[in-house]
Formats: C-alpha cells, structure tokens, sequence
C-alpha cells in the first residue's frame, strides 16, 4: 500500500466511524445529542478547536485561512505568523468578543497555540488571563497571569509569549510595567522559595538574574496562587493579590525566560528584521 492510499484509509475509517457514532448519540442515551470532538486535518484547525473552548466564535473557516496565507509568507512555525495571527483576533478582524480586553487575551491563546502545535492545554490552561493594571504614574500596563500547565507549553513558547504579549501591548499603546523594589524582590524570593519547598526548578537562575528581569520586563509577569503555602518575605503588595506561591510565575520566570533569553533574543531579532517593532527588549542583550 502506498503511503497516499494508507492516509486516504484513514481519513475514510475515520469518517466512518464518525458517522456511526453520530447515529449512537442521535438515540439519546448521551448528554449530547452529537459527537462533541471535532475533526482537524491540519495545525491551523487544530489550535482554532482549542481555543474554541473558551471562545466559540473564533471557530472560522476565515482564521484557519489566514493562518496558512501567513504560512507561505514566513514559513510553517514562524514566530512571525504566531504575531500577525495575534495581531489581527485581537483587532477582531474575524470576530467580535465581549470587550478589547478579551480580544487581546484571545489572541494571545491561538499565538501560543500555534506555537505549540495545539496539542498541549497551555493556550487555555496555562496562560490564564490578562489584566490591566495601573503604573505608579497612573498609566495602563499588562499583566499576564500564568498557572502550572503552561509548562505543557516548553521553556522557549512560555518564554516567547511574554514577547507577544508585549507586542500587543506595544501595538494598542500601553505602557511598560514599572516593578516596585518590593515587588522585584518578591519575585526573587518566591523562585526560590518554589524551588525549595514546593519542586525544583530545571532551571534555578541566579538572584541577580531574577532581580535583572523583573526590572526590565515591559509586562507584569504574575499568576494566580496554586500552592498551599504563603512565602515568607514581601507580603500584602498591591500589585500582587496573593501572598502564595505562584507556580506559573516561577516556572515561566525560571524555566522560562531565564533559561530560555539567548533564543528569544535570537526570535526577536529576526523579527525585527521583518518588521516587528519590539523595541523594548534591547536589554535582552546583557
């Protein structure tokens, strides 16, 4: 059998049997009238069914278009498609959402999708939310909140969706983020803190490290609590609502950005050379 005919059984068994289950689930013996998973041939149908989830009306034809037009204009799995593709859900080109916020936010989860092959739960599980909270000066900046299954996602996409979340940042005119003292060593204690007494880190950066991104990141990185215990330094910031330990933010800030900042720096750069601004991440270099 030739590997055509190999594939064209496939697609024909399957399709078989799910007609015949759509005819089981039409008897009513299920809580579903039909056949809830559904079928995608390729990586764009794949990560919009995933998203989906959370989003329902982003389930079109029209975005699974765009993604393979971006696709033969930069290559399959460019950091370039992922951006554009994040880029024009968030300005709802495609569909309209409940609010601008949820826009950016579902943008943010079909790049990171993408990326990640749509396989994995990060997009919906492991990137959480985004919030826009207030500088000291009284400016809007972004927050994107992170939990434990965004390590599903590899140490270099939960690195580069910080970049795309500041790339729509950048696009929609927010500021920076512009960390407290206080705040900056928060982040520093509850990493190791994480490490030390919840599970190691792959990557446990030095505290100069930790100290060094937490003052240059133009986005709040942050998450909800997920363990049951508080960390012992830094408590009751404002700007942080929680005095436990956030899993996601350890693992992005560790095995993430840290580990992961000479190939992100090398993403961007590329990028740049396409066209993408990104112009607050020149201290990548150090």
């Amino acid at each position: 059998m030739e590997i055509r005919e190999y594939f064209k059984e496939i697609e024909k068994e399957v399709k078989r049997h799910y007609k015949e289950a759509s005819e089981a689930r039409k008897k009513g013996f299920d809580p579903s009238s039909e056949v809830e998973i559904p079928l995608a041939t390729s990586l764009a149908e794949r990560v919009i069914g995933l998203v989906s989830v959370l989003y329902p009306q982003i389930n079109d034809k029209r975005v699974v278009v765009r993604i393979a037009e971006l696709e033969k204009e930069h290559g399959s799995l460019n950091p370039a498609v992922a951006l554009n593709i994040a880029e024009e859900i968030a300005k709802e080109r495609f569909c309209k959402f409940s609010s601008h916020l949820e826009a950016i936010e579902a943008g943010i989860r079909v790049a990171l999708g993408y990326l990640t092959l749509g396989y994995v739960s990060s997009p919906i599980e492991g990137f959480i939310q985004l919030k826009i909270k207030k500088t000291r000066d009284g400016n809007d900046f972004f927050a994107p909140y992170y939990s434990g299954p965004i390590r599903s996602a590899g140490g270099t996409e939960a690195a580069f969706s910080l970049v795309v979340v500041d790339y729509l940042r950048e696009l929609f005119g927010y500021s920076k983020y512009d960390p407290t003292d206080d705040e900056v060593k928060r982040g520093v204690h509850e990493c190791y803190e994480y490490h030390e007494r919840i599970t190691n880190l792959q990557y446990l950066p030095s505290e100069e490290e930790i100290e060094f991104l937490m003052k240059n990141l133009p986005v709040q990185l942050t998450g909800d609590p997920s363990e049951d215990k508080e960390v012992y330094n830094y408590k009751d910031l404002s700007r942080i609502e929680s005095n436990f330990i956030r899993s996601g933010f350890a693992l992005v800030m560790g095995e993430g950005i840290a580990q992961k900042a000479p190939k992100i720096l090398g993403r961007i750069k590329k990028l740049r050379e396409k066209g993408f601004k990104l112009s607050a991440w020149s201290w990548l270099e150090d």
